[in-house]
């Protein structure tokens, strides 16, 4: 292996050659060559996927498997499938899948395609130079639009230069490329793995300035924030006898959930059909007179009663730091989006987004909050959304368990989600039936606790916009307990058996990123099996991380001596720290390692009288 010593594979060359020249369709082709030097490799790339969407066709798919004999081995057109894998946002995501023939140690495979990509251009297009493989050269050519002056901006890499050849492309290559290969908590791929972007210059060069966008924002959506006189009814009527103005524009909040059908929202009711007929709603009145919208419209709606309320409510524009971190100074095309709604509140703004079904004010999706946005006005402004605290996002459980003296624990257990845990519980049970959300939690305990026997299921608010998310289950485990002679080890954090350290890897190669803070509150009663007494119940010490990281366990046991009471609580992120450099992995990971630890504690009991 040229890059990296240890590889399994490595490809020889990637070349993509990229064909703007035609009149609507952007036509890529594809030329990879990789060398396979191990059975691990072997078993890795033995079967090639080519993922598209809707709008792009996969052309002329030729491969082939050279033995390290020098023999050859084509691929047959009837081994190529064409399948359907998944539903990416309601589009089909299909592939082109083969196996190739005679592939082994010391084998080169080499493989090829078309792809044309309908009304398509190559501006704002992505190349992306940093695969899942090492690759020896990354090659790529481009034919950009006809009389078009263009370049590239590359991202977490190097600067490169094209070379202009006779046939009318460009061309670049970059040696020696490293995999990518995930790490846990990592920053978004944007921000870590090697891409760059095809910017024409000239063409909708005005949208090259967000404060531009933020204004043209402004007088895109003005119409649709309309206040007419129904509006101005509904909002005097809403608003009626509310003292605040806090309480006034919640109010307003809570009557559009409530009142307006979100045809974005999959468990609505509406058919394919329903969605078809609906008109669209020019003006906040439309949305109020057929109580049916977009999110989008909910919001606009929204504003424009706030508006009539006598307050002041913009749309305003945020980027989604799921999918990159935002830099003002750098222009990124669709970095920002008209995401929520921002109220005047004396010196500063609150915000309010219907369009996140399970969000509840004061709170945004995790992925807007702590960021820099614009307001969508005629003189723009910049602000930035606050971070909510630990607090706002907590995991709570409780438990109430009884041991025996063959070492099997059984109760019952509560488990309660808030703030953004329980948005993101909710989104993953979403499009479960009641029978599959139950699966996926036996499924869950389960994977840390294979013996556990999960009964008398109950699972609240699962769709529930405001509510808690909640589990309630009766659990019980054999062999919870080692039993040792005259004693019994367990651990008394059931929440946390089987589960291990969040990092695993001795170094890091990117920055560590938690998506936002939160915090966990646990209490577990054991009852103890008669005969037995506390041996050893020391509790770990607490840890405290400079108010980023907090966590504490408390025991004792009951006045009679039967009962154990163990109490653990933890929070990450205070002060708003969820990003960290790579320079502090050791220390993150330490942090965690001890955590872990004083998780996994274990105490003894010991047989004091016989229970025969």
């Amino acid at each position: 292996a040229v890059v990296e010593p240890n590889a399994d594979a490595e490809a020889i060359f990637w070349d993509i050659r990229i064909d703007d020249g035609g009149e609507n369709d952007l036509v890529l082709n594809h030329y990879v060559r990789i060398k396979i030097f191990t059975e691990r490799g072997r078993d890795q790339y033995s079967k090639i996927d080519i993922p598209y969407l809707n709008g792009i066709k996969i052309k002329d798919v030729a491969a082939r498997t050279i033995k390290p004999d020098g023999s050859i081995v084509e691929l047959l057109k009837d081994d190529i499938i064409e399948k359907t894998v998944v539903k990416v946002s309601g589009l089909k995501l299909r592939t082109k899948t083969f196996a190739f023939p005679g592939i082994e140690p010391g084998a080169i495979v080499e493989y090829k395609w078309k792809e044309v990509r309908s009304n398509s251009s190559a501006n704002n297009m992505r190349l992306q130079f940093q695969r899942d493989i090492p690759v020896q050269a990354v090659t790529y050519r481009i034919k950009p639009a006809k009389d078009m002056s263009w370049d590239v901006r590359p991202f977490n890499m190097g600067a490169f230069s094209f070379q202009r050849e006779k046939n009318g492309f460009d061309v670049t290559t970059v040696n020696r490329m490293p995999a990518f290969r995930e790490e846990p908590m990592m920053p978004p791929e944007d921000n870590v793995r090697s891409w760059a972007l095809v910017r024409y210059h000239g063409l909708f060069s005005f949208l090259s300035s967000y404060n531009f966008q933020a204004a043209q924002t402004y007088y895109i959506f003005q119409p649709y924030m309309k206040v007419d006189n129904d509006i101005k009814k509904k909002a005097a009527e809403i608003v009626e006898g509310v003292a605040t103005v806090d309480e006034k524009v919640l109010k307003i909040f809570d009557f559009c959930r409530t009142n307006i059908r979100n045809t974005d929202d999959k468990n609505a009711g509406f058919t394919d059909e329903d969605l078809e007929k609906l008109k669209e709603n020019k003006k906040p009145s439309d949305t109020l007179k057929r109580g049916v919208g977009s999110g989008s419209d909910m919001n606009l709606l929204f504003a424009a009663l706030v508006n009539a309320a006598g307050y002041e409510a913009h749309v305003v524009l945020l980027p989604d730091r799921g999918r990159r971190f935002f830099d003002r100074n750098v222009i990124v095309p669709g970095a920002l989006k008209p995401a929520s709604i921002a109220v005047r509140s004396g010196e500063t703004w609150k915000f309010f987004d219907l369009g996140s079904k399970y969000v509840t004010p004061p709170m945004l999706p995790w992925q807007e909050e702590g960021v820099d946005g614009v307001i969508a006005d005629a003189k723009t402004e910049w602000l930035r959304t606050p971070m909510s605290p630990p607090d706002k996002s907590k995991e709570k459980r409780t438990a109430s368990f009884k041991l025996d003296e063959n070492g099997t624990l059984e109760g019952d257990v509560i488990i309660e989600y808030t703030g953004h845990l329980a948005v993101e519980r909710k989104n993953l049970n979403d499009d479960d039936s009641p029978v599959q959300r139950e699966e996926n939690l036996k499924e869950a305990v389960k994977g840390r606790i294979s013996s556990a026997e999960l009964t008398n299921i109950v699972i609240e608010n699962a769709t529930d916009p405001v509510k808690p998310f909640v589990y309630k289950y009766h659990v019980r485990v054999p062999e919870y307990a080692q039993r040792t002679g005259k004693r019994l080890f367990f651990q008394p954090g059931y929440f946390h058996k089987g589960i291990e350290a969040l990092f695993s890897a001795g170094t890091r190669r990117y920055p560590i990123y938690f998506h936002f803070p939160w915090s966990e509150e646990d209490r577990i009663e054991i009852t103890l099996p008669k005969g037995y007494a506390l041996d050893n119940a020391d509790r770990p010490a607490p840890i405290n991380a400079q108010d980023i990281c907090k966590h504490e366990i408390n025991m004792g046991i009951t006045k009679d001596q039967t009962t154990l009471i163990y109490k653990r609580n933890f929070l990450f992120g205070g002060n708003d720290a969820i990003l960290f450099p790579v320079t502090t992995y050791e220390q993150i990971k330490h942090l965690f390692d001890e955590i872990s630890r004083a998780d996994n504690h274990m105490i003894t009991l010991k047989q004091t009288t016989s229970t025969n």
